[in-house]
């Protein structure tokens, strides 16, 4: 027990060290221009991709493209306005562009958080038990949020065992 708090708080004091540096950091983003490209360019994709992963029933008035590629086009049109807007705002009004103030820091607080979620799925899928990621996201995050109370790690070990149980055999649900 005192090696694995030993490494959780060996495991703190490097996110410290980060920490610090990341906190300093910032990135001054061209909100309305980021976007406007952002968009515009993921709705040309999918209507790329659209083709080849929706079919189209010629039985049917209205097919499963026709409403996804509405949506594209008023995507597109829309993200085009605010890129024209901006960049007329740039050169012609000569006003610098709407900027956002971005912390490192707080961004990759938020990346780890995605990324235990997105491990959790992964393990879920590969394992095929719910068990297994929700042992690993209750973990992750008790690790994240620097728990040091082992009796947190014990009580949602149980949980999370328990809630699968009940799923499994209670309820006949598997997942």
């Amino acid at each position: 027990m005192k090696e694995i708090q030993s490494w959780i708080e060996r495991l703190g004091e490097r996110r410290d060290v980060i920490d610090e540096k990341l906190e300093k950091k910032e990135i001054k983003l061209p909100t309305e221009l980021v976007t406007g490209i952002f968009f515009l360019l993921l709705g040309g994709i999918l209507l790329l991709v659209m083709p080849s992963q929706v079919p189209v029933s010629h039985t049917d008035v209205v097919n499963g493209r026709a409403f996804p590629t509405l949506l594209m086009i008023i995507m597109m049109i829309c993200s085009g306005i605010i890129l024209i807007k901006e960049l007329y705002n740039i050169f012609v009004k000569k006003l610098p562009p709407i900027t956002k103030t971005i912390n490192l820091l707080v961004e990759v607080k938020a990346l780890v958080i995605l990324g235990i979620l997105l491990l959790t799925y992964v393990i879920c899928r590969v394992t095929n038990l719910f068990v297994i990621g929700a042992i690993f996201c209750s973990f992750g995050f008790l690790i994240y949020f620097r728990c040091r109370k082992p009796a947190y790690y014990g009580i949602t070990l149980t949980v999370s065992i328990l809630i699968w149980v009940a799923f499994r055999f209670g309820l006949n649900v598997n997942f």
